[in-house]
């Protein structure tokens, strides 16, 4: 092959490789929708992430940020740190906004977990003895539903129509004369051993994986449909498109369902898909 030839096939190779380039840099790139979404660890978290594999195939990437409380995931939405939460009821979202003025709505159902009493070292409620310590959450609202549970087991009685937002003080009779330990939500887990009796939320004990979340002494149920756990957004992205995006992607996801399912142990008296109910 001459020395002509060999150049031009050069130049005609690097020519073609320009027009390559140029042809991909003005190829329209797909868009990629961004959330960040805040929980805490466990079932929430865990749904949260099966569905972020799903939904990089519909453009959205979703950034999962996690909390071990129950205080700063608010904050942190309201402040616009993240765009979602997902470990709250409605209940609990009121409590919060009329105590810190927070712009927050739900924009989305998500999953009732059912409170459980459990005990390491009693075998029945009947077993609780006289004098006997149980742990309770702190914050207004579960520690108002888990008096409930309490009295629906028949272990004490509250004032008439005290619902859900009872306290301690709330109590009209304590015939086994019970003391409470008062800890936040997630850390009732670790004193189950430490006390006779404890509120519990199934799905922290089967991601602490400190007991059987099956063994619970009592559940509340369908009747607590209002606790459900909700996704939550500032006012102002409501209706953002790109949250419902999430929201419907969420519902409609199988792998969600089964993440779901195995965060509650698979035991359906642990827990309700909200959006299923009509």
């Amino acid at each position: 092959m001459s020395r002509a030839v060999s150049s031009k096939l050069i130049y005609v190779f690097v020519a073609l490789v320009v027009i390559v380039v140029a042809a991909l840099a003005l190829w329209p790139q797909q868009k990629t929708d961004k959330l960040r979404v805040g929980v805490v660890p466990g079932v929430y978290a865990d749904t949260v992430k099966v569905l972020a594999d799903e939904a990089k195939t519909q453009g959205l990437e979703i950034e999962v940020i996690e909390f071990t409380d129950w205080t700063t995931p608010n904050v942190a939405l309201n402040s616009g740190d993240i765009d979602i939460n997902f470990f709250q009821h409605q209940p609990f979202l009121e409590n919060a906004i009329a105590k810190q003025g927070f712009k927050l709505t739900g924009v989305g159902k998500g999953i009732l977990a059912n409170f459980g009493l459990y005990s390491l070292k009693h075998k029945s409620l009947e077993d609780i003895p006289q004098d006997g310590k149980v742990g309770i959450a702190n914050d207004p609202v579960n520690q108002g539903r888990g008096l409930l549970l309490l009295q629906k087991a028949g272990l004490l009685k509250l004032k008439p129509d005290v619902g859900f937002l009872g306290s301690l003080n709330d109590i009209t009779d304590n015939p086994k004369n019970l003391s409470f330990v008062e800890v936040e939500g997630p850390q009732l887990v670790r004193i189950t051993g430490d006390v006779d009796l404890a509120l519990g939320y199934p799905h922290f004990i089967v991601a602490s994986k400190a007991f059987d979340p099956s063994s619970g002494l009592a559940y509340s149920g369908i009747e607590d449909l209002k606790f459900g756990v909700q996704f939550v957004a500032r006012e102002a992205k409501k209706d953002d498109p790109l949250i419902k995006k999430f929201v419907e992607l969420f519902h409609h996801s199988a792998a969600v369902k089964e993440a779901a399912a195995k965060g509650f142990n698979h035991d359906e008296r642990l827990y309700t898909l909200v959006w299923t109910q009509s």
